[in-house]
C-alpha cells in the first residue's frame, strides 16, 4: 500500500510545507515534491512558516537551517514548545551537520538532508515522514473515539465526571503546561499522568514517578537533584536524579504537598531555570523535563498551613485536573469491574468471566472510601477465589453487603456509627475511620482490613484530621 500522496488513512492529499529563504530552491524544491504526488505549501522564513502552519494541517516540514528573521532551529523549538510540530525534514549546507544533528535530538526532528539535495534520498524521507505523521492522526483519532466510549488509555468512565476528566486530558496532553492532579487516595491519579504522558509528543521518552510521601526529608533531594560520588555518608557511587532519568519525558511528583519545604524551594528553581545541580555536584545539567504533580490532601488547607510554597503551587498549577471519588461515579461500576476482571485474568491465570448481576448491585451500594483502588483490591480476591466463569457474592468478602463496618459483628452501643441529617460524606468518612480504630483498639493494620483500603491510605487519611499517630503499638 502506498504512503504518497493519497493520505490512505485520511482520505486526503500529504500536506508539505517547504521552508526556505531562496526563492529559486524553495520554488525548485516545491515542484519536485509535488510531482510526486504531494500537496505543497511554502514559506520563506520561520515566521512565515508558523503563520502557515496555525492556519491549516501540515504533515511534514521540509525546512532549510540558515534563513534570516526566524531560523530552522527556532521554528522547530517553537512548534516542540507548542507541542504541535509534525515531522520535520532538516536541510543543511555543508559545515552544519553538527547543528543539524543537535536539532534532531533536541527537538526531534525527523532527519536531515545534506544539500545539494540527492532527490531519491528525500522522496523515501518523505514518504516515511508522512507515513508517520498519518499513524499518529490515525491514533489520535482511534483514541478520540475509545474515549467518547469510556476508555482512555488505561483508563475507564463513562460517566458525566468521568468524560471530563478525559476531555481536559485529551486538551493538555499536547502541550508542555504543568498539570496539578489532585483527587482523593486511590481515584488514580498516576493514571491520569500516564495517559497525559502516552498522548503528548513525549510519549516516546521516559515516565518517571516518585511517591514524595514515601521519602525522608534526608532523601528527597537525593533522589530528585542525583548525587556525586562521596556527596554524603552512604554515596559511594554518582546517581543520576529523577530529572536525569526523566529527559525528554515526564516526571509525576506524586503526594507533593508531603514534600518538605526546603525541598520545594530548590525544586522551584529547577523548574524556572530547567537545570539542576547533583548534591555534591558543581556543574549544573540542563533537563527537559514535564512536571505533572499529584495530591490527595485540600489544597487550599495545605497553602494556609504553610506546608506548600505559594510560588511552587502557583508554577505548577498551570493546567488542573480534579478527579471524582468513585462514589460520584457509580455508574461506572459495571465497565471499571469489566476491565478489572480482563486485568486480573491475566494477572493470575484466571477464566473469570464477568460478575453477577447482585454482585455489580452491592458494588454500585458501597462508598467506597479507598475508590477505585479498593474496587481492585476486592475484585482480585474474587478473581482468585473464583478462578474461572462469574463472580459470585459468596467470591466477595463475607458480610461485603450487610454492614457499614465490615468485620464488627457484635457492634454495641458505642461502635455504632451516628450521622447528623446534613452531615457531609467526607465527615461520615470521618467519623467511620475513626470509629473503626477505636474498635481496633488502635491497630491500624486491621482497621485499614476492615475498611477496605490500604495502610498508606489510612495515615494520609488521618494527616487530614490532624490525628496522624505516633503510637505504633499493636500493629499486626
Amino acid at each position: 500500500m502506498s504512503t504518497i500522496g493519497g493520505g490512505v488513512a485520511t482520505g486526503r492529499a500529504t500536506r508539505i510545507l517547504v521552508v526556505d529563504d531562496e526563492e529559486y530552491q524553495r520554488a525548485g524544491l516545491a515542484s519536485m515534491v509535488s510531482a510526486w504526488g504531494f500537496a505543497v505549501e511554502t514559506a520563506a522564513d520561520g515566521q512565515e512558516a508558523l503563520d502557515k502552519l496555525a492556519g491549516g494541517q501540515i504533515d511534514v516540514i521540509v525546512t532549510d537551517l540558515m534563513m534570516p528573521r526566524m531560523d530552522g532551529f527556532e521554528l522547530l523549538k517553537r512548534l516542540g514548545a507548542a507541542g504541535s510540530m509534525p515531522p520535520a525534514i532538516v536541510l543543511t549546507a555543508f559545515g552544519n551537520i553538527e547543528t543539524a544533528v543537535q536539532i534532531m535530538h533536541d527537538l526531534d526532528a525527523y532527519w536531515f538532508l545534506e544539500k545539494p539535495i540527492q532527490p531519491s534520498a528525500l522522496r523515501l524521507l518523505l514518504e516515511r515522514a508522512a507515513q508517520q505523521s498519518r499513524l499518529a492522526e490515525e491514533a489520535e483519532r482511534l483514541q478520540r473515539q475509545l474515549s467518547y466510549q469510556g476508555i482512555l488509555v488505561d483508563m475507564v468512565g463513562t460517566s458525566t465526571p468521568m468524560q471530563q476528566v478525559f476531555s481536559l486530558i485529551r486538551q493538555v496532553a499536547p502541550s508542555r503546561a504543568a498539570v496539578l492532579i489532585s483527587g482523593e487516595s486511590g481515584t488514580g491519579k498516576e493514571l491520569v499522568a500516564r495517559a497525559i504522558h502516552q498522548l503528548s509528543p513525549r510519549r516516546g521518552g521516559p515516565f518517571v514517578a516518585i511517591n514524595c510521601a514515601a521519602l525522608p526529608e534526608t532523601l528527597m533531594e537525593s533522589e530528585l537533584f542525583g548525587h556525586e560520588k562521596g556527596a554524603f555518608t552512604g554515596a559511594v557511587e554518582r546517581r543520576a536524579g529523577c530529572f536525569e532519568l526523566a529527559q525528554q519525558g515526564t516526571l509525576l511528583l506524586d503526594e507533593l504537598g508531603e514534600m518538605p519545604v526546603t525541598t520545594q524551594a530548590k525544586l522551584l528553581r529547577v523548574l524556572e531555570d530547567s537545570r539542576v545541580r547533583r548534591l555534591g555536584g558543581r556543574n549544573e545539567i540542563a533537563v527537559d523535563v514535564r512536571i505533572i504533580a499529584s495530591t490527595n490532601r485540600n489544597l487550599d488547607e495545605i497553602l494556609q498551613k504553610g506546608e506548600l510554597r505559594e510560588d511552587l503551587y502557583y508554577r505548577l498549577n498551570v493546567f488542573r485536573i480534579d478527579l471524582p471519588p468513585l462514589r460520584d461515579r457509580e455508574g461506572d461500576i459495571p465497565p471499571l469491574v469489566e476491565s478489572l476482571i480482563g486485568v486480573l485474568n491475566k494477572k493470575h491465570g484466571c477464566k473469570v468471566t464477568e460478575a453477577q448481576p447482585d454482585v455489580i448491585e452491592t458494588l454500585r451500594r458501597r462508598p467506597w472510601p479507598g475508590n477505585v483502588r479498593e474496587l481492585r483490591n476486592v475484585l482480585e480476591r474474587a478473581v482468585i477465589i473464583a478462578g474461572e466463569g462469574p463472580i459470585a457474592m459468596a467470591h466477595l468478602p463475607r458480610d461485603f453487603g450487610a454492614a457499614p463496618v465490615r468485620g464488627l459483628s457484635h457492634a454495641n452501643d458505642s461502635d455504632k456509627l451516628r450521622l447528623a441529617v446534613g452531615a457531609t460524606v467526607s465527615e461520615a468518612e470521618k467519623q467511620l475511620i475513626l470509629l473503626t480504630l477505636r474498635h481496633t483498639k488502635n491497630n491500624k493494620t486491621r482497621a485499614a482490613e476492615i475498611l477496605g483500603i490500604s495502610l498508606k491510605t489510612l495515615f494520609n487519611k488521618l494527616k487530614e484530621y490532624g490525628a496522624a499517630a505516633n503510637d505504633q503499638t499493636a500493629e499486626s
